[in-house]
């Protein structure tokens, strides 16, 4: 294991790493909350409390947060007075639970979902990534994949999506009415999984591609692995060219920090109750330096402290 410094410890389960403000934005998700911490561990501040599990983060232009409602599939909205309002609803559009969000410079967020019951071991389904605008208009914007999971975008005209059951990232272009091309492989480690059942289906895997980076100076995106101990590094094209071993299961990552080579990894034990985490909150945030800085400033730019919100 790469010399890890852990910043954060005692959460159930820390997922949704976003560096933006100079801090490092988290959600614990079985705790029903979002939270935010200086660098090196200092200042942890609990932004927003939700009780229907808040899961992707992202920013709208004028600094106000946005965050994905996972279980009544809404996106919400914090306003600049920490009111908590809802930002678009996306209970009409798919059945089940919404999962992991980015946003992109002009305000619209692009948001996966689970696509099957995912905590009542249902059989694997997919489900379309959507678009919602910044008016709170909602598109349906690509064929449906195998759990969209973590998300970043590359110079505002490039998405890229860890389909999680399909073991790849996935890119889309941009286009200029808002549409996204067809998928395309950005970095492929396996197959789509065969078995339809979640269990077996991970016994396949090699890698369960979940939270991923911003890209950095090189072409690279780091991904956090959730069925391994590791977070990799894959570049487009290539695959998995480095790889970091971690005390537990990697659920999310970011790249970040005062020089943007700081690397964030979100870990938690290799189970999926919610009652075992809650009540044995042992997932933490730990961080690695790496060589290979963030690119570009657009995530470390300022933002206004908003205080603590919430909302039942």
């Amino acid at each position: 294991m790469a010399e890890a410094t852990t910043i954060v410890d005692g959460m159930t389960l820390t997922e949704n790493a976003r560096w933006h403000g100079h801090r490092l934005w988290f959600c614990d998700h079985y705790r029903n909350c979002i939270c935010s911490v200086n660098e090196d561990g200092s200042d942890l501040r609990i932004e927003v409390t939700h009780s229907h599990e808040p899961s992707g983060l992202g920013w709208l232009p004028d600094g106000r947060l946005l965050f994905v409602s996972m279980q009544d599939r809404r996106i919400m909205r914090r306003e600049h007075d920490g009111r908590i309002e809802q930002h678009a609803d996306l209970s009409e559009l798919t059945e089940y639970w919404l999962n992991d969000m980015v946003v992109d410079p002009q305000g619209r967020a692009w948001v996966g979902g689970h696509g099957f019951a995912l905590m009542e071991h249902d059989d694997l389904k997919p489900v379309s990534l959507f678009r919602v605008d910044p008016d709170g208009a909602v598109t349906q914007v690509s064929r449906p994949l195998f759990f969209p999971n973590g998300s970043t975008i590359i110079a505002g005209r490039t998405l890229v999506v860890a389909e999680s059951f399909a073991q790849r990232l996935a890119a889309f272009d941009i286009l200029p009415d808002g549409r996204l091309s067809e998928d395309r492989d950005w970095a492929a480690v396996g197959q789509l999984v065969e078995s339809r059942d979640p269990a077996k289906a991970m016994a396949e895997m090699q890698i369960g591609p979940d939270g991923i980076s911003d890209i950095d100076e090189q072409g690279g995106i780091w991904a956090a692995d959730f069925i391994n101990p590791r977070a990799v590094r894959l570049k487009e094209g290539e695959g998995i060219i480095e790889e970091i071993e971690t005390e537990m299961n990697c659920y999310a990552v970011c790249l970040g920090g005062g020089d943007g080579r700081t690397l964030f990894m979100c870990l938690t034990p290799p189970d999926f109750d919610p009652t075992r985490r809650a009540n044995d909150p042992r997932s933490k945030i730990v961080t690695v330096r790496v060589a290979v800085p963030v690119a570009g400033e657009g995530e470390r730019a300022d933002t206004p402290d908003l205080g603590v919100a919430s909302v039942a």
